[in-house]
């Protein structure tokens, strides 16, 4: 396999190994002895991936991908801290990935928590755990209703709508934090998705890209 070198070419393979998982048909590619032995000494993978640590968001299986071609960084919500930067830095800059994913999903305890954790009478989160989901707070007070004392009703709210609007403030916060990623995008060599992948379906779907990941012939 020649590993893709736009991110149009990229976004495409990842795609076409999404359509094969939401249809039953994963081929499981690059997974054999020889596949592990040539990546032994070196890595070159086609992608740099953010997404939420929830066990049912395996970005590998998802994608249909194989040993070497995904760089993934996990979190709870991804979230993007200090840790996901520098490790995305290091797929851009080291390994030379055309393309970053952000994956968000539906049925996120991440975001449920944030969106809980504004309700008048929310009870309170370990320390570690609130400071995590103050990342995703800003997308639940942009969505809510804010009433005089400061909360939010947490079964008045759209939790896809803070789900997607919490996928755009990541995207747009990796490209604020990170002077080298937005070079990269400037100059062509990298783009940025942000994907929403359906549990039910299994399907990954394109939601906002930064850079070209259109290939020739695409329409729109």
């Amino acid at each position: 396999m020649t590993r893709p070198a736009t991110p149009a070419e990229a976004w495409a393979e990842l795609m076409h190994g999404n359509e094969r998982f939401v249809r039953g048909e994963p081929s499981h590619p690059r997974q054999d002895v020889e596949r592990r032995a040539e990546l032994a000494h070196v890595q070159h993978p086609s992608a740099a991936l953010l997404g939420c640590s929830d066990s049912r968001l395996a970005a590998e299986i998802i994608f249909d991908t194989g040993l070497g071609d995904l760089f993934v960084v996990r979190n709870a919500g991804q979230v993007v801290s200090d840790s996901a930067v520098a490790s995305l830095e290091y797929a851009v800059a080291v390994l030379k990935v055309p393309l970053i994913v952000v994956l968000a999903h539906d049925e996120c305890g991440a975001v449920r928590a944030a969106i809980d954790s504004q309700g008048g009478e929310a009870p309170p989160l370990p320390p570690l755990i609130r400071r995590h989901v103050e990342g995703i707070v800003p997308a639940v007070r942009a969505i809510g209703v804010v009433a005089e004392d400061g909360t939010i009703d947490p079964d008045a709210i759209d939790v896809a709508e803070v789900g997607r609007r919490h996928l755009r403030n990541t995207v747009a916060e990796l490209m604020a934090r990170s002077e080298l990623i937005s070079q990269a995008i400037a100059d062509g060599s990298l783009a940025v998705v942000g994907a929403h992948y359906r549990l039910a379906e299994g399907r990954a779907g394109l939601d906002l890209a930064v850079g070209d990941v259109r290939r020739t012939g695409d329409v729109g």
